[in-house]
């Protein structure tokens, strides 16, 4: 997965390489939230995001559409009441005709059809219904155009030329980062601008500065409020995601990870493995030198394990002192590779000053037949502990395979 490892490192704090003086203004700008220069950053541009928070602000924003849009199907077919009462024949007519076309276009929008909520999915449903609004205000001036309207007609259409301000306003309602606010506002003053030269106005600074100034305003409000939705979804999907202690994947998050990995596997017949680690007489540190220690010993195997692997595979935290690196488009060959560089490396120091050791299993699909990832997790974990029973620090591959760290022996 391309953004897995985007996942990992957006959840360690990344603000130490920043300026002293930005780490400041963002932290006073977002307190009490302790934001740090990274994470304000991603809420200024979506580059960063990882596969996850992108998927959930996706939903969040798919689902406050569908509410929003299901809404509007039904009160803006039944405005034309009010355009009965102010306009004549035949542009009352068309109007409503206007009307039954946008509750359509907003009916189809709230409509729960199955689909997956990817961030492009939502970014287009969002496009298209904040297009609906500055299309009918363009639209509602081509048929008023050659109208006298006076009284309570002056003031619908007066109320119409705010559209380009709604949808500004709307925006924010929806997890979006500084730049993506900006983008999805350009049509509003596109409309706004093309409206005032339909009606045959010449743009002046005097006569409408103000009412650009004002839209700028609104949309610097949506600015803030979506960047603090999405900083609040980022915060919460993290929580649910990582490890408070190891910064390691969760096992609930890993499993999802597991599963959306084999399926891209399988469906590509490429290769994927996953190796199963733990700590070996990790009990022993916890009786002897305490939990603090204990603690201090899986966050340095974490660290290690995280330095060795590349960026596109996952480490998670199985349970205890377990772990599971998620390796993609690994052969066994390639596998025994990374457990050498992580071996060769080490992975950390005891209390005591001893060299840490893991026992480890391998597992990889081709070569297991697995036919799906909860078999592939199982094997390693049969491995694992043939390693533990074997002496442990050493690794059991598919096929047999046995590499004995210690001694550097494969048999």
């Amino acid at each position: 997965m391309g953004s897995s490892s985007q996942i990992q490192s957006d959840m360690i704090e990344d603000g130490a390489d920043a300026p002293k003086g930005w780490r400041s203004f963002a932290g006073h700008l977002f307190a009490p939230i302790k934001i740090t220069w990274g994470q304000f950053f991603d809420l200024l541009v979506p580059l960063r995001h990882s596969a996850h928070i992108r998927r959930h602000a996706a939903s969040v924003i798919i689902s406050r559409i569908q509410l929003v849009a299901a809404l509007f199907a039904v009160m803006v077919p039944l405005w034309s009441v009010i355009d009965w009462y102010v306009f004549p024949w035949p542009q009352w007519a068309q109007m409503t005709s206007l009307r039954v076309g946008s509750g359509v276009i907003f009916f189809l929008l709230s409509w729960p059809w199955p689909m997956s909520k990817t961030r492009l999915q939502a970014d287009s449903m969002l496009m298209g219904m904040l297009l609906v609004p500055p299309v009918f205000y363009i639209m509602s001036i081509e048929i008023t155009a050659d109208l006298h309207v006076t009284g309570s007609a002056l003031l619908v259409t007066k109320l119409y030329a705010l559209m380009p301000n709604i949808v500004l306003a709307g925006l924010a309602i929806f997890p979006l980062t500084a730049f993506e606010v900006a983008v999805f506002s350009l049509p509003a003053f596109a409309f706004a601008i093309i409206g005032l030269l339909m009606g045959g106005e010449t743009l002046s600074l005097d006569q409408h500065g103000p009412m650009l100034w004002l839209m700028v305003l609104v949309m610097g409000v949506a600015m803030f409020s979506g960047m603090s939705q999405l900083h609040y979804i980022t915060a919460l999907v993290n929580r649910a995601m990582i490890d408070p202690l190891t910064s390691a994947y969760t096992r609930r998050s890993g499993g999802e990870a597991l599963d959306l990995q084999f399926r891209l596997a399988a469906m590509k017949n490429t290769s994927m493995a996953v190796a199963f680690f733990d700590l070996d007489k990790f009990k022993s540190i916890n009786d002897a030198f305490g939990h603090e220690e204990g603690d201090k010993a899986l966050r340095t195997l974490a660290d290690k394990l995280r330095e060795g692997l590349r960026r596109g595979d996952v480490l998670v935290r199985w349970g205890g002192e377990e772990f599971v690196a998620i390796l993609t488009d690994t052969t066994p060959e390639g596998a025994k590779i990374m457990l050498e560089r992580l071996r060769t490396a080490g992975f950390g120091l005891r209390p005591d000053g001893a060299a840490m050791t893991a026992s480890i299993g391998v597992a990889e699909r081709i070569a297991d037949k697995a036919t799906d990832w909860p078999q592939l997790i199982e094997l390693a974990d049969q491995r694992m502990y043939e390693a533990k029973r074997g002496g442990r620090d050493r690794a059991v591959l598919p096929g047999g395979e046995v590499m004995v760290f210690g001694d550097k022996e494969i048999y």
